[in-house]
């Protein structure tokens, strides 16, 4: 190790150097990458980071061999481990920031694109397809709303009309039962029965016209 010792520490100070560089440029490549209305210095900023990367890759794998070449220590195998593991971090984190700011610029691009369609289409007088599909969808979403609508007042009323006709049946074996006890009073059921199924007609008739009515009011609004 003794042999090694110099260009150890001197791959070491530069490992050092470049570790800050790196620290300081990744930061700034967060924050010049988040800035949609940048100038593009972002760019160059990656292609910088990426050569100081691979500069500190060669600075490490020299060291490896410095310390191959020569009966290392445990502090300096520490060291060593200590330096890849801050490349290998600092490798991790520029991806994961390239991968960021790509998504981002994308997303922005697809939004410039449909708001530049948007806007060609609302100056050659036209509607823009998507604004077109996006107001068709909710009409026929609305449409679908009143139409459930409808159908749950008909199916309550229904439900209504079913107990109705629960009770009327129950009262009806009663007074059949009343009226085979006392045949004087038969007549007078008969025409009670007979009002009663005129205003049931009555009223069925007038639910009916009234859920057609709703029903043709929607559609046509």
């Amino acid at each position: 190790m003794e042999d090694c010792e110099g260009g150890w520490e001197e791959l070491r100070k530069e490992a050092r150097k470049i570790e800050g560089d790196l620290d300081v440029k990744l930061s700034s490549y967060a924050k010049l990458g988040g800035d949609i209305r940048g100038d593009g210095s972002w760019k160059s900023m990656e292609l910088e980071i990426e050569s100081l990367l691979e500069k500190l890759l060669d600075v490490n794998d020299s060291m490896s061999r410095c310390v191959a070449a020569a009966t290392s220590t445990t502090s300096v195998t520490q060291k060593l481990a200590r330096h890849r593991d801050i490349l290998h971090e600092f490798t991790q984190e520029f991806r994961r920031t390239r991968n960021n700011i790509s998504s981002m610029r994308e997303h922005a691009e697809l939004l410039t694109s449909v708001r530049n369609d948007i806007s060609d289409h609302k100056a050659s007088g036209n509607t823009s397809p998507v604004a077109s599909l996006l107001r068709e969808r909710g009409s026929i979403h609305g449409n679908i709303a009143q139409m459930d609508e409808v159908i749950n007042i008909a199916h309550a009323t229904k439900g209504t009309l079913g107990a109705q006709r629960t009770t009327f049946t129950e009262i009806q074996g009663k007074v059949k039962q009343l009226g085979d006890r006392f045949p004087a009073i038969r007549g007078v059921l008969g025409a009670i029965k007979r009002k009663k199924s005129k205003d049931t007609l009555i009223l069925a008739g007038v639910i009916t016209g009234c859920t057609l009515f709703l029903i043709i009011y929607w559609l046509a609004k």
